[in-house]
């Protein structure tokens, strides 16, 4: 059997996200000269378009595991970070079978050391995994994260 500390075998976590709810915790990444770190993202998921790295929660792992992980594999980058999220949203998506039932963590994080440089976005179309700053919430932001359009914008 999978060892689900380290993530379930694709079609067992597809069921398991039909049955219950899914925890996740997002970064927000901000730095006052650059803006939001986002990347992009382009999966059978969601729609092509930048997002707040997140990821979701593995069983028994603390949050905390959860957003130096998403760092880690995101972003090549370590953070520091309040463990106490500054916000909690409750995403529901009647129309998905798997995956449509969240509850979104978002913590404030700031780099403790920076992304990996060969990841950046530098100009044309944006391949999934590259992020890049914002000094705004870009229009092409994933429809599921407009609700941290406050957030990124600063409001």
């Amino acid at each position: 059997m999978a060892d689900p500390h380290k993530g379930l075998p694709e079609d067992l976590f597809l069921l398991v996200t039909q049955l219950t709810p899914m925890v996740n915790v997002d970064l927000l990444i901000q730095e006052k000269k650059r803006g939001t770190l986002l990347s992009w993202r382009d999966d059978q998921y969601y729609e092509p378009g930048w997002h707040v790295p997140g990821g979701i929660v593995r069983f028994k792992e603390r949050m905390e595991e959860r957003v130096r992980a998403v760092a880690r594999d995101e972003l090549g980058a370590t953070v520091k970070f309040n463990p106490i999220p500054i916000t909690v949203r409750e995403v529901i998506r009647p129309d998905r079978e798997t995956r449509g039932h969240f509850v979104s963590m978002l913590f404030r994080c700031a780099l403790s050391s920076p992304p990996e440089e060969q990841y950046a976005y530098r100009s044309g179309e944006p391949r999934p995994g590259e992020w890049a700053w914002h000094a705004r919430c870009p229009k092409n932001i994933i429809q599921v994260h407009e609700m941290y359009r406050g957030f990124i914008d600063g409001r």
